[in-house]
Formats: structure tokens, sequence, C-alpha cells
């Protein structure tokens, strides 16, 4: 199951009804922790994410509503007895906070360290970009490698079926038949995810073709100069962000307390910059599935009958 959970959408203050950051991706047997702000421990007890689900933490930078909830999570998975590695991605300017953080959490925890810097993978599917703000900040992609859908009438055409289906996926031939000759390519399943920054080329890679995209849109439309000040985004530029991305949904988070704890109008804002897009004014605690992966490229494959297939690199 791909989900996001969203733990906290206040920026730097938080208010009655929005706690800190905190982010909380389900991706195949993964969970991703983005950005623990303060409280991030108990919003987990209410969204009933376990500190078990936790396999990677990414920080995006070390401003404190970002990260000062790491010790609060890493602690709590000492005390349940969590025992598979947990993996750490900051930025690496960022090393000393990291590991005073750490330094005051809980032992106990197989903590492992990866500071980054640059631009590209960090870990399997998982890509940085940096972004523009007062201090050194990443932005995460995580995707899916591009696959191929099986068409029944090929295959039937072709004479395989049953298990040839499957011996024809791991071997990418079966006589004079190509995985090629009985499918379409399908794309793959992009996650982006965007906080403090200014407009800047970063950002439009990590948003280019995703299915969902996570940014701040901390300021609105009208309180401009206070974002290109602070260097964040408002809600207008998050929303062509998407739009120049061709993004799916877009989520918005990360708002400033002056607007109070409704968003919608940001999103109204965004949505006028991004009228293909569906977007969401996060709220804490909401659950927002990942979309269902896009149509495969080329001839229509019926949902109903295509055969997902995924790539191994035969074809």
């Amino acid at each position: 199951m791909r989900e996001l959970v969203v733990l906290g959408t206040a920026s730097q203050v938080p208010t009655r009804t929005r706690n800190h950051n905190g982010y909380f991706l389900g991706w195949d047997g993964q969970g991703l922790l983005f950005d623990p702000g303060e409280g991030t421990q108990r919003q987990m007890i209410h969204a009933g994410v376990a500190a078990g689900d936790i396999t990677r933490i990414c920080l995006t930078h070390v401003h404190g509503d970002h990260c000062f909830g790491l010790p609060g999570v890493l602690s709590r998975m000492a005390l349940d007895g969590v025992e598979h590695p947990v993996h750490l991605h900051y930025p690496a300017t960022g090393d000393q906070v990291v590991r005073a953080l750490i330094a005051v959490s809980a032992p106990g925890v197989d903590l492992r360290l990866h500071p980054h810097a640059g631009s590209g993978p960090v870990a399997e599917g998982l890509e940085i970009r940096p972004l523009k703000h007062r201090i050194e900040t990443y932005g995460y992609l995580l995707t899916e490698p591009d696959g191929r859908t099986f068409l029944p009438d090929r295959l039937k055409a072709a004479g395989i079926q049953g298990r040839d289906v499957g011996r024809l996926q791991r071997q990418g031939t079966m006589g004079a038949v190509s995985v090629a000759d009985v499918s379409i390519p399908r794309p793959g399943q992009r996650f982006g995810f965007i906080m403090d920054t200014a407009p800047c080329p970063g950002a439009e890679e990590l948003a280019d073709g995703t299915d969902l995209l996570v940014t701040e849109s901390t300021f609105s439309d009208d309180d401009g100069g206070l974002a290109q000040q602070y260097l964040h985004l408002t809600a207008g530029q998050a929303g062509e962000l998407a739009a120049s991305g061709k993004s799916r949904t877009l989520v918005l988070t990360h708002f400033s307390s002056r607007y109070g704890d409704d968003a919608t109008f940001l999103a109204g804002q965004a949505r006028a910059r991004a009228p293909g897009t569906t977007v969401i004014a996060a709220k804490d605690l909401d659950r927002i599935p990942v979309p269902r992966r896009r149509q495969p490229v080329g001839e229509s494959a019926r949902p109903a009958t295509a055969i997902g297939l995924k790539h191994d690199g035969s074809s």
C-alpha cells in the first residue's frame, strides 16, 4: 500500500489544530518519515503509525520545525524494541545538529547515518535535489522503476499463457517472442517532497512527472514579498511547480500561523495556477493515497484485463 499520512502541517509556529511538520509515507513495506518536528511522536499515536513502521527518516534541513521531533521518535523506537536498521538521511552541513539530537535520544536503535550533498541517488529509488533556502536544504524524490503491462490479446495471439507468462517475464524472451512484443510501457510512480525553498531548478526537477507532490505553501500570494524575503513558496508558486511538472496530485502544507486554521483559500490560489492537478490543503492526520498508476504508454491497455509486469531489466 502506498499512502501519505500527514502528522503535522504548521510551519515555524504550531497552532491549536496544527502540529509542527511530520509526514509518513508507506511505500510497499517501506516507511519513510519526513521532517519530524516537535510532537511527531504523539501525532504518530493519533494517526496509528507505529514506531516500527519507520525504515527511513529524511530531513530536508535542520531548522527546528523540521527536526526537533527526532529525539522523541528515536527514543520511542528504542522503547518499542525496533530491531531493523533505520536509515537517516540529512544534509552533511547539518551533521553537528543531527548528532546532537541523536545524543539526547534513548540508545538502542540500529541507526545508519547518511549525510549527503549535491544531487542524485542516496538509496535505491530515493534521490535528492538541492533547494534554495537560508541554510542548505534538499528535497526528496522517490521513484518506482518503469515497468510494462502485458496485453492479454497479444499473449493469446502468441500462444503464451499460464506459467509461461511468468517465464517470459523472467527470461525476457520465449522462442521468437519478446516481452516487448506482448506488452506496452507503464510509467513507474513518483513521489516528490519539497519543503522550505524559493522557486529553483531543484524544485522543478523534484516535481517533474510526480503522481503525488508534497510541497510547502507557507505564504499566500498576497504575501509574496515575505516569501521572497524568507525564501519560501507562495501557494501560487506551489501550483506553478505542480503545473510545470504535470503533477497529478499536489498536497500543500507548512502553513504560516498568520492564516489561522483554514487553508482552503491557499488551495484555491494553487489550483488557479495548476488547473489540471488535484490540489489538497493538508490537515493534520489526513491520509492521502498515492494515485493509481498512470495509464500505460501507447496502445490502450484495458485496466480490467491488462496484466502488470515489474521492470526486471530484461526488456
